[in-house]
């Protein structure tokens, strides 16, 4: 035959048959006896199955349907009767259809039949072992015997108190069930035909496509096939080597000569002829499994996959690849130096900032950047940075070094807190002006670090730095300072190391603003709190007092004191507390202890303070501040006490507030027992007080509760250790706070501590004058003359002429408007102090007389000459006093 005018091979038809020796006949009779094998287990175990369930199905029916008459009450009613057939025939005759059975039998206990479905057997002995039934128990059985081979149950029928009367027997006839798995046969044999017919036209189809595909190879195709297996294997980037059981090289393809410089005549030769290094030699003569196991071939890093061969009774040997993987190795280099700057990123986030403090901060930068990115860092910042301030507009020009990480502070050009100049024209000028990133990556090439640093340069470069990254601290549109990153190891910093930089600083350049803003807030808060804070003790006479304040750790807080000056050579001590830190509290603080200072201008008793303080506590919180919302003042706690060194009565009240601790001139340590009452604000019940006569040389010690208790220590154990701390006689006000707070006070304390010491006082027996009054006129001139002699002999000059004038007026207004018994005692302390008592509560009142009046000009002459005058009201009346300052 010709094809195109030329003689030629026929072509092959495309549905010729196939050859049973070919690959594709074999395959289809191999194919054709597992599926006629499959398909007749698969008839055998259908028909065994459909069988099987419907014995089953009969089983379940039959049992059902045997309960459901043996459970009837009308049943047992019926086998009781005279004749139970007549009964029961009728109904068993309906149920066995519609229980889907062929026979519903009654049996008696004897095992008559009373009902069947063939009438003749009615009367007569069924078949079978009953005894079971007659036991009680329920069971399905196969039956074989007259009149019909049947799967029954037997259910016995029993009666209320359990006995069995009777026995209840359905089931389905043997040939029933044969007759439903004829009905079915023809149906699975129609199956099992079809699927045959399916898989022999599904074998005939896969064989036909695998000769299409083979294409009817002979040893010709097959050899051309094998000839360019071979020059793929050779053309491919990836080196195979074939040793067999010796270790001899049975096949090498081109790239795996390439890779380990293998002769051309390889093949054949043993393992240990080869020159491979000594890694890759012992790798390829064990049977060791190694996947991607990278090893050094020349200079070129080689990824190798070793196997064995032979396990499943194939020849031994080993199967080895090769993949050239320097490049993919230089690749994963720089995704590793990537996956390190992020890791130095997230530590940056995590261990820069964990502080609110300004150069903390940047030494924690600098201590993050060293060793991982840099080998020298250094951290500059404006001085308003620094001391918390607003920097100042433009670019700076001095700075100071806050921060060195990786060289001695005495090696670096600037000492860590020495001023640091910035040119124009060094990297970090213009990193400054330019806002961003400077990178010298050749320090020895480039001048412009050099300028005004000459000495410095040659330093730097002899100690082996190369290259450097001046980045500057911005943040909010804010230069704050600028880091220098230094480096000196075998790899200088290029263009990739600038954005790491960058963000770095970035992130430190945030939270050194916000240390700043901090450290501003904290120092405004402070200022305040210390203007609002006594600043020197009052002089007075009363108490030698010593006092120590030491705020929170976490900030400003509302702790206070005070020792204010009363009259009659008394003196009034106040330690509170505020809830809270902050600003706020610091106001509030103010706030109260400014009313204290009025009230306590009242001359009131320290329960009556304690209560007006209480009162404007409510009214403060009930009309809070507008804006924010303001913490409560409801809590805050206060101890008031009044020391009257005349008579060494001391009255003690708190409201809320830890106690006062006694330390008698012997050194004995006693926790005064003064009623807590309740803190300010948090109820209505009236404050107690707490009265005791101190010896001269006591010491009353005042505090607030972060003195005592903090985490770690319980109150109880804090009053135990402030008790052993002052059980030290002889020591004076002010060495007992230092003792007590190097004895209680932790390095930083989380809370605020108010320290008071008052050593008390008592004023001279002859520095006291004191008269009793008669109600009479006549009697001034007697008392008022004696007061001149007192006043004379305690040499106080002009101050006696003043003082002889307010005591005339006084003393006549008490006999004209007081009652008796009236008093008159002169106080010689820092001032004269004049006292006239009487036991009227009426209060005198300053008024501005007429012109034609008589009277009314008293009370304003004692205030005209006196330099402070007051009534103070006491249980048995009123005391008028006044004050003359004395000049020395």
């Amino acid at each position: 035959m010709t094809v195109g005018g030329r003689p030629g091979r026929e072509p092959r038809s495309r549905w010729r048959p196939v050859s049973a020796r070919s690959v594709a006949g074999q395959v289809f009779l191999l194919q054709w006896l597992i599926v006629v094998l499959l398909v007749v287990s698969a008839t055998v175990v259908l028909v065994w199955q459909t069988r099987s369930a419907g014995v089953e199905a009969a089983r379940g029916r039959s049992l059902a349907c045997a309960v459901g008459v043996a459970d009837s009450a009308d049943t047992v009613a019926a086998l009781r009767s005279a004749d139970p057939t007549a009964v029961l025939q009728p109904v068993t005759q309906r149920i066995g259809p519609a229980c889907g059975v062929d026979f519903v039998t009654v049996l008696g206990t004897d095992g008559i039949r009373y009902t069947d479905p063939m009438p003749s057997l009615i009367g007569k002995r069924a078949a079978g072992d009953f005894r079971r039934a007659l036991a009680g128990q329920s069971y399905t059985e196969r039956f074989r015997g007259a009149p019909s081979d049947a799967v029954r149950a037997v259910v016995p029928v029993q009666d209320r108190s359990g006995k069995v009367v009777g026995i209840v027997t359905t089931g389905v006839q043997v040939t029933t069930l044969s007759a439903a798995l004829d009905r079915v046969l023809p149906i699975v044999a129609a199956g099992a035909v079809g699927a045959l017919a399916l898989a022999t036209v599904g074998g005939v189809w896969v064989s036909r496509r695998l000769s299409l595909q083979t294409r009817g190879l002979g040893p010709r195709e097959v050899t051309r096939m094998y000839e360019h297996h071979d020059a793929v294997l050779h053309s491919v980037r990836e080196g195979v080597l074939v040793f067999d059981g010796e270790r001899r090289l049975t096949l090498a393809n081109d790239e795996a000569r390439r890779l380990l410089a293998l002769p051309d005549d390889v093949e054949g030769r043993h393992l240990d002829e080869l020159c491979l290094p000594q890694s890759t030699r012992e790798l390829l003569s064990s049977d060791r499994v190694a996947t991607d196991e990278v090893h050094m071939a020349g200079d070129r890093l080689v990824a190798v996959n070793h196997r064995p061969t032979g396990r499943y009774d194939g020849p031994a040997g080993t199967v080895t690849t090769l993949r050239d993987t320097t490049e993919l190795q230089a690749l994963a280099g720089r995704a590793a130096t990537a996956a390190q700057r992020l890791e130095l990123i997230y530590d940056a986030a995590v261990r820069v900032g964990t502080t609110l403090d300004v150069v903390r901060t940047a030494e924690e930068l600098a201590q993050v950047a060293v060793g991982r990115f840099a080998d020298v860092v250094t951290v500059d910042l404006l001085d308003a940075v620094v001391s918390g301030e607003e920097p100042p507009p433009g670019t700076p020009t001095t700075m100071r070094r806050v921060a060195v990480a990786g060289v001695a502070s005495g090696e670096a050009l600037h000492e860590v807190g020495g001023a640091v100049t910035v040119d124009p024209a060094t990297p970090q000028g213009r990193g400054l002006a330019y806002h961003r990133a400077i990178l010298v990556p050749d320090l020895a090439a480039s001048t412009d670090w050099r300028h005004g640093v000459p000495a410095f340069a040659e330093r730097t470069l002899r100690a082996g730095f190369h290259s450097m990254i001046s980045v500057p601290l911005r943040a909010r549109g804010t230069v704050l300072g600028t880091a220098n990153f230094w480096r000196r190891g075998p790899q200088p910093f290029s263009g990739e190391d600038v954005d790491p930089a960058e963000e770095l600083v970035a992130r430190a350049a945030v939270c050194v603003d916000n240390a700043r803003r901090y450290t501003r807030e904290h120092a405004l808060a402070v200022a305040l709190q210390r203007s609002l804070l006594p600043g020197r003790l009052p002089p007075q006479n009363a108490v030698e007092a010593a006092y120590r304040y030491l705020p929170a750790q976490a900030g400003v807080g509302g702790d206070w004191f005070d020792v204010i000056p009363l009259p009659g050579a008394r003196v009034a001590l106040v330690v509170g507390d505020v809830v809270g830190h902050g600003l706020h509290a610091t106001a509030t603080m103010g706030r109260l202890r400014t009313a204290i200072h009025n009230f306590s201008a009242l001359d009131q008793s320290p329960e009556e303070l304690l209560a007006h303080v209480d009162e404007l506590v409510v009214r403060i919180d009930q009309d809070p501040a507008p804006g924010a919302e303001a913490e409560p003042v409801t809590g805050a706690t206060l101890l008031y006490a009044v020391y009257d060194s005349t008579t060494g009565a001391c009255e003690v009240a708190r409201a809320g507030h830890v106690p006062p601790v006694l330390v008698h001139p012997d050194g004995t340590v006693e926790v005064l027992d003064v009623p807590a009452n309740l803190p300010l604000g948090w109820g209505t019940a009236p404050f107690e007080t707490h009265t005791r006569t101190l010896q001269p040389g006591s010491k009353l010690v005042l505090y607030t509760d972060g003195l005592v208790e903090r985490r770690d220590l319980d109150v109880d154990d804090g009053l135990e250790r402030l008790r052993h701390a002052l059980a030290r006689p002889g020591r004076t006000s002010e060495q007992t706070c230092t003792d007590v707070c190097a004895a209680l006070l932790p390095e930083h304390p989380q809370d605020d501590v108010a320290l008071m010491v008052a050593t008390t006082r008592c004023l001279a027996p002859d520095r006291i004058a004191h008269w009793d009054v008669a109600p009479d006129p006549a009697a001034v001139a007697p008392v008022r003359a004696a007061c001149v002699r007192w006043m004379t002999q305690w040499d106080l000059g002009d101050a006696a002429f003043t003082a002889e004038l307010i005591l005339s007026e006084l003393i006549t207004n008490a006999i004209r408007y007081g009652a008796p018994p009236i008093t008159v005692r002169l106080l010689y302390d820092r001032d004269l102090t004049c006292e006239v008592s009487d036991a009227s509560s009426t209060a005198p009142h300053v008024r501005r007389a007429a012109a034609s009046d008589e009277g009314g000009r008293g009370l304003f002459l004692v205030a005209q000459l006196a330099a402070h005058w007051g009534t103070r009201y006491t249980a048995h009346g009123k005391t008028i006093w006044t004050e003359h300052t004395l000049t020395p």
